[in-house]
Formats: C-alpha cells, sequence, structure tokens
C-alpha cells in the first residue's frame, strides 16, 4: 500500500512499516532531521516515542509547571523544577540496549508503601539529587542521566525556574453564565469544572536555558502536542522568550491534535477549537501542518476550514492505538510524521 494517498490539500494517510530504532546505527537522508518536541507528560512521551525512529537529532523541551503528586512536594520542598514531566521525557529516550531499559524502568518505578518515600518515582528523587549535586543546574543534572540512560536525545526544561499555571475558568452556574473564578496550579485547573478561558504562566517572564533557544533556532521540525492542551501545550506559547524563540525559527511546525476532549480541562472540544485554541497563543509562530487521526475527526470541513485559516496542510491519520484506547501509537505516529518532514 501507498503511504500517502493525495486527497488535495488533506492528505489521509495510511502509516507504512517504521524500522525501530536500534542503539547505534547510524542514521542517514531524512534521519538527520534535528527536531524539537515540546509538551509534557504521557503526551510528549508518546511524541519523543514516535521521533525517536525518524531521528537522533531529537531534543524535549519539557513543561515545568507540575504542582500535583511527587513533583508538586518535591517543588515545594526543595528549590528544585519539578521533576516528573522531565523524568517521563527521559525514560522514554532511553536507550534500547537490555540495561538502558532496566534503568528507564528503574527511573519510572513508584515506592509503595504509606512512608515518606510512597509514591515517590526513583527518577523524581535521582533527578533532585543530580541538581542539587550540580548547584541547583538542571540541564547538567539531566545530561549526566542521558548518559547513563544512553538517551536517543537530550531533555531541556521549557524556564529555569518552577511555573505556576493561573487560568481564568467560565462558571458552571446555568443562572451565572458571565461568572469566572481565578485558577492557579495545574491540578486545580485540570480538575475544575468549567471551560478554561483565558490562561497565563507565573512568573509571566521566566528566564529560558539557552540551550533552548539554541536547540530551536537549529530545529528541521518542531513539534507541539499531542498532551494535555492547556497545561503542557499551550504553556510553551506563554512564555515570551520561547515564543519569540518559535517566531523566529526557520523550522517547520507541526502540531499533533488530542484524540479526545479532557476531562476538566477541554470538555466538549472539537479538534477544530483544539486548534483555535493553540492558534490564539501562537502571536506569530507560523504552523505548517496539522495532524489528526481520522477516525477522531467528525467535521473535516471545519477542521479543513480552521487549517487552511492559517495556512497549514492537514494530516489525517489513523494515528491511535488500534485496540481503541485513547492514545497515540508510537509506530503509526512515526509513520505520519515521516509523510510530511520531507517538505516545508
Amino acid at each position: 500500500m501507498e503511504p500517502v494517498l493525495d486527497a488535495g490539500p488533506v492528505r489521509i494517510t495510511a502509516p507504512p512499516p517504521v524500522p525501530a530504532p536500534t542503539g547505534g546505527e547510524r542514521r542517514t537522508g531524512r534521519e538527520r532531521l534535528r527536531v524539537v518536541a515540546l509538551g509534557g507528560g504521557h503526551g510528549l512521551a508518546a511524541a519523543l516515542t514516535a521521533w525517536r525512529r525518524l531521528t537522533g537529532e531529537l531534543t524535549a523541551v519539557v513543561t515545568v509547571a507540575d504542582d500535583g503528586g511527587s513533583s508538586g512536594r518535591i517543588r515545594r520542598e526543595m528549590p528544585v523544577l519539578p521533576p516528573g514531566d522531565l523524568r517521563m521525557a527521559l525514560a522514554a529516550l532511553a536507550g534500547e540496549e537490555p540495561r538502558t531499559q532496566e534503568m528507564a524502568r528503574l527511573l519510572q518505578h513508584r515506592f509503595g508503601g504509606s512512608g515518606v518515600l510512597a509514591g515517590h518515582p526513583v527518577g523524581n528523587l535521582m533527578l533532585t539529587g543530580l541538581t542539587e549535586m550540580h548547584g541547583g543546574d538542571s540541564v547538567r543534572a539531566l545530561g549526566a542521566l542521558e548518559q547513563l540512560l544512553a538517551a536517543q536525545g537530550r531533555v531541556l526544561p521549557m524556564a529555569e525556574v518552577p511555573l505556576d499555571l493561573v487560568a481564568t475558568v467560565e462558571s458552571t452556574d446555568p443562572d451565572d453564565p458571565q461568572d469566572t473564578r481565578r485558577i492557579r496550579g495545574q491540578v486545580a485547573i485540570a480538575s475544575t469544572p468549567g471551560r478554561v478561558r483565558e490562561i497565563r504562566v507565573s512568573p509571566a517572564d521566566p528566564p529560558v536555558p539557552v540551550e533552548v533557544l539554541r536547540a530551536i533556532a537549529a530545529a528541521d521540525v518542531i513539534s507541539l502536542g499531542p498532551g494535555s492542551w492547556y497545561t503542557s501545550v499551550l504553556p510553551h506559547l506563554l512564555v515570551p522568550r520561547l515564543r519569540q524563540a518559535l517566531a523566529e525559527a526557520t523550522a517547520r511546525v507541526v502540531v499533533v491534535l488530542n484524540l479526545e476532549p479532557q476531562p476538566g480541562e477541554t470538555d466538549g472540544f472539537s479538534p477544530e477549537e483544539h486548534l483555535g485554541v493553540l492558534l490564539a497563543h501562537c502571536e506569530g509562530v507560523s504552523l505548517h501542518t496539522v495532524i489528526a487521526d481520522a477516525a477522531a475527526v467528525v467535521d473535516r470541513r471545519g477542521l479543513l476550514s480552521a487549517v487552511q485559516g492559517c495556512g497549514a496542510e492537514l494530516v489525517l491519520a489513523p494515528v491511535a492505538a488500534p485496540d481503541g484506547a485513547p492514545r497515540h501509537d508510537p509506530q503509526r505516529l512515526a509513520a505520519a510524521l515521516a509523510s510530511v518532514v520531507g517538505a516545508r
């Protein structure tokens, strides 16, 4: 089967087989693409798992606004970045050798029981300890773990300081629909009923690691999504220095839309509404390609109109897990990405 069936401006892709990466192979052709993937959590991990099938020049730029669970406990007790999303990105890039895969599993392992360590992933504590050893330098700490994991890419924080998200959320009271609430914190925003009307970061203009700015400037491709739209994807566009770097980049910008709305953040959102929210925060950042799961799009004309309105190309492809679970399948997503990274 041909990998791409051209249907005018909408390219509907049938995924060709994509070879799994091997630890020491030399990458050639399109595999020399320099890719920067922005996001956080499970969505970014899925994107990284897909991208690493296509390139060894891969940099993850990770949100640092998590304030729940182990990350929340650590950032309240220590002057460090919340480590959870960074840990997940590291695990997604771990080398293929049995030793490095075992190390990745160790990073993800959570302590059981009911003591003070209960619920902490080992990797969160390792990254926190390394950051302290390196005088608070999170980039050096991440580099040390990348070496331990023989990582097939690099992981960087989107900011040098922990961020708080502050959202204006619409009322769910039918008697006062114009009322809004200001909600602070990633966990609170995700669990508060009502649509998010506005979101910002605090501090408003945090410092961005120079390594992030260099990676964006040198990138051939930059990807946004999938992931929690307001708390993992949009924050990258809310940091002025990061948004300016994205606006000045010469890279192809690829957006991967979510498979379904996320309760508490994007309840009832269609794919085109997800895109509309993103576009409202771009402020000079050009989008070139939007990838959506073919089965998840009900109104193809509506999504196509939204995509064409921002001058981008729409690619509809089967990127969801074949078992019906609401998650992206790495091999299918890699095939969709491979079909669009060959030309601007």
